[in-house]
């Protein structure tokens, strides 16, 4: 029987509850956490450091919720899918603080037992009691050593369990990352993923034009990035508090994307440039916000592009004051006029080198998703060839190192004399780290940004 609400929250520890409740949105209704997580502090007050507990719990969870899934469905001695969504929410935090926090197993098990007595009575409490302390008998490495896969008989398989990512997306990662040979050393594999499955820090850029990263950097705590000139590392809080974000003179926007961004303005074109750019696929805004912002230095103008009209909106958001137009259209049939010095297409994908920041994505991703997003983004590159002017330049990126999503859409237009490609990594300052061309591909272990991939394309 269900209890009534004032006798339901007394015991529950405001700060887990909150975390339950992103797990069960994201559960439920395939929330995102990141948009969940911020709204649901602000409303029920938690600020500090229950704010950054709950955030940690939240996120961790999602991020590791399939080998947690394994562990519990072990300790349980069935399937996770024949537990109720409720408890199985909680039993995923419960173990995610067992596991990968320094949370005493008692607090760990005795506030998930309340969550769940709370809501649904003594009965599943007991069991998620029980489950949870079967689980507490051992650590993260002894639950990996019997549950995954040897590494001399499965290394993707092994790694991809210890790291917290479905085994196609390791293979992926260890596709992406192999040499000449087609062979990808386990360490760095094992690096790519272990990077990859770590909270990462928040990435500033600062708007070109109205401030610079050293004074960013000054009103912020943060510190100058490695490689982009716009970018600042900040070491923790809320970046929607901070008042450069807030009176827009910067924005939230990982560093990669801050590259990608950059090398659309940088590229060489044969001719002069008329000022004439494009974002083919602009939403939500962030690389038309800089730009945008690098146009209006330079005395150009961006045309954007997107099909939604709520991300269209996030665009004229983003680009509020510079010299951008948001069109309303999808990019393979625009209906702009050709004849663009520049066009970047930030084409739509499977997200995988953005895992970090979306911690459940990784498990709702799977490998059909991949065939139909490859033929969109060659319908987008073509689009964009069509649009560009002889002598100008396409960047292509993806967020996604996927190699049928990279290398291999770009190959498919080059290979049928469509396109040639130019050298990128030029156009990105990241001295020697950037492997033997003509492509880049960013990593999180390596670079310390998502794992942007990007080329640079001409018409022939």
């Amino acid at each position: 029987m269900t209890r009534p609400a004032h006798i339901r929250d007394k015991a529950v520890d405001p700060v887990r509850k909150a975390a339950r409740d992103v797990l069960r949105a994201v559960r439920e209704r395939d929330s995102y956490a990141n948009l969940v997580l911020p709204k649901l502090l602000r409303e029920r007050g938690i600020t500090g450091r229950d704010a950054a507990l709950a955030t940690e719990l939240a996120y961790g969870t999602c991020r590791a919720t399939g080998v947690l899934d394994a562990i519990i469905a072990s300790a349980a001695g069935r399937a996770v899918d024949e537990i109720d969504g409720p408890v199985l929410d909680v039993l995923r935090l419960g173990a995610y603080q067992l596991l990968r926090t320094r949370i005493g197993a008692h607090a760990a098990v005795s506030t998930s037992v309340d969550l769940i007595r709370s809501e649904a009575g003594q009965g599943p409490a007991g069991f998620c009691n029980a489950v949870l302390r079967k689980i507490s008998q051992r650590d993260e490495e002894l639950w990996t050593e019997e549950l995954a896969p040897s590494m001399a008989d499965d290394v993707v398989g092994h790694l991809a369990f210890r790291y917290a990512h479905p085994r196609w997306i390791a293979q992926v990662f260890a596709d992406a990352l192999a040499g000449p040979d087609g062979g990808v050393r386990a360490g760095e594999l094992q690096s790519a993923l272990a990077a990859d499955d770590e909270r990462p820090i928040v990435h500033l850029a600062a708007r070109p034009g109205l401030i610079s990263a050293e004074e960013l950097a000054l009103a912020t705590g943060g510190e100058v990035g490695a490689f982009s000139p716009y970018c600042v590392y900040l070491p923790g809080g809320d970046p929607g508090k901070l008042d450069a974000v807030r009176d827009g003179m910067a924005g939230v926007q990982d560093e990669g994307s801050q590259l990608v961004a950059r090398a659309v303005t940088v590229a060489p074109i044969e001719g002069d440039d008329t000022g004439r750019w494009l974002d083919l696929c602009a939403g939500p805004g962030g690389k038309a916000a800089m730009i945008g912002a690098l146009a209006e230095i330079d005395d150009a103008a961006l045309d954007a592009v997107e099909p939604s009209e709520h991300r269209a909106e996030l665009v004229r958001t983003s680009v509020k004051g510079l010299p951008v137009t948001v069109h309303v259209a999808d990019g393979r049939d625009s209906g702009l006029t050709p004849g663009y010095d520049r066009v970047l297409v930030d084409a739509p994908c499977t997200g995988l080198g953005s895992l970090r920041r979306r911690p459940e994505a990784r498990w709702r991703r799977t490998p059909s998703d991949v065939p139909e997003l490859v033929a969109l983004q060659r319908q987008l590159l073509l689009a964009a060839l069509e649009l560009v002017r002889p002598g100008g330049v396409v960047v292509y990126s993806t967020c996604s190192p996927h190699p049928a999503e990279t290398v291999g859409v770009v190959e498919s237009v080059v290979a049928e004399g469509l396109a040639r490609t130019v050298d990128a990594r030029p156009l990105v300052p990241v001295d020697d780290l950037l492997g033997d061309g003509p492509y880049v591909q960013l990593w999180p272990h390596v670079h310390g940004t998502d794992a942007m991939f990007l080329a640079a394309l001409t018409r022939p």
